[in-house]
């Protein structure tokens, strides 16, 4: 059996699309005491650490918190709420997670109807106005930003607009964007929306944030049949966050500090200012990536600040690469997957990762790899 330990785990740079690098304050917060999960000081910090998500989120939503698991579970967790049996589901894909949301909203025994645009592509207004004039959907998924495409989709506002003209809620999965491009839940008018704690918001998996609005919540609370998950009931949930602190699971308490300094972090740097650190990191990793002969697949204009795909040549042993920036170099990044496989890689720079000196030296790594 192996006896590797603590001193031999590899420090690398998380380039990839998640996790990101943990900052040296978020993990001398998570190794703090762990407590038990109804200890007052416990409850003190949710109160604390619900206060800042919904700064992050842009939001005044009461049922905001943090729900015990990754942010496919708060993709499932939003649905598995909104949607009984035989609803009409209308799901936006465009890449590998909006079609996660429609298989998960399947399984929860929803009609499914999809509208889909190439990987690397977004969605026009009129395509959702033109879909939901042809049936009566109970609610709507949309991605913001594909983590398998680095697109980001614009025009939220006007998409959650037609939306509600057709008396449908807007899910937004926001996975890869909180805390690294706006997200404006109120002012966009989103119904439900869901992130992780891995990727901007620099904190270890485990946490997936979410906020759900006044309209969802009266769907929520309004159910004709008790939600099908346990687990992952809102009801439960908002009963233990919000007032009776109701005893629902087991919380990690230490996940929980990581993430309070983690928002506490993101807060102090100011959400403008982080937000441009992301675009201006990421303006340098493409203007050397194009030196390179790896431009990025998505336009400039709907491309992503923290997530770049950009084009390999075919001629490159890309998996050869990649394996050897993480081998010699220490330096993760991803490939890419589902229709996408062997054509782009996927870079991160998310959160504590996004780093100009993290920029140079992926790009300085890439330079001797390529030309050696």
């Amino acid at each position: 059996m192996s006896k590797k330990n603590s001193q031999t785990i590899p420090a690398r740079v998380l380039l990839g699309p998640g996790p990101s690098m943990i900052a040296p304050r978020v993990l001398e917060a998570l190794a703090a005491p762990t407590i038990g999960h109804l200890d007052p000081y416990l409850l003190e910090l949710y109160a604390e650490e619900q206060a800042l998500l919904q700064q992050v989120f842009q939001t005044g939503n009461e049922w905001t918190f943090s729900i015990s698991g990754t942010g496919t579970a708060g993709m499932e967790t939003v649905l598995v709420n909104l949607i009984e049996p035989g609803d009409f589901v209308l799901c936006a894909v465009k890449g590998y997670f909006g079609e996660r949301l429609a298989e998960i909203a399947t399984r929860c025994g929803a009609a499914v109807d999809r509208i889909w645009r190439p990987w690397g592509e977004t969605f026009t207004v009129e395509e959702f106005e033109y879909a939901l004039t042809c049936h009566k959907y109970k609610l709507v998924t949309l991605v913001h930003t594909e983590t398998s495409t680095g697109a980001v989709q614009g025009n939220i506002r006007e998409i959650a607009d037609v939306a509600h003209k057709h008396d449908a809620l807007l899910v937004l999965d926001t996975v890869t964007s909180l805390g690294g491009v706006t997200v404006d839940i109120d002012a966009w008018g989103i119904d439900a929306a869901y992130a992780a704690s891995q990727k901007c918001l620099s904190v270890p998996p485990g946490l997936s944030p979410l906020t759900i609005g006044e309209r969802a919540r009266q769907v929520i609370e309004k159910r004709t049949r008790p939600v099908h998950s346990f687990y992952l009931d809102l009801n439960q949930y908002a009963s233990y966050w919000n007032g009776a602190h109701g005893y629902h699971h087991t919380a990690s308490s230490n996940l929980h500090y990581a993430m309070r300094e983690g928002l506490r972090m993101l807060l102090e740097e100011g959400l403008e200012n982080c937000f441009s650190r992301h675009k201006s990191n990421a303006e340098a990793l493409w203007a050397g990536l194009e030196v390179l002969g790896f431009p990025p697949l998505i336009p400039e204009f709907y491309r992503s600040p923290v997530l770049t795909t950009p084009r390999i040549p075919v001629e490159l042993e890309e998996a050869r690469i990649r394996a050897r920036l993480l081998n010699e170099y220490n330096i993760e990044i991803a490939g890419g997957f589902g229709d996408l496989r062997g054509k782009v890689w996927r870079i991160g720079l998310m959160g504590h990762s996004s780093r100009l000196e993290n920029v140079t030296i992926l790009l300085d790594a890439l330079k001797k790899l390529i030309r050696g």
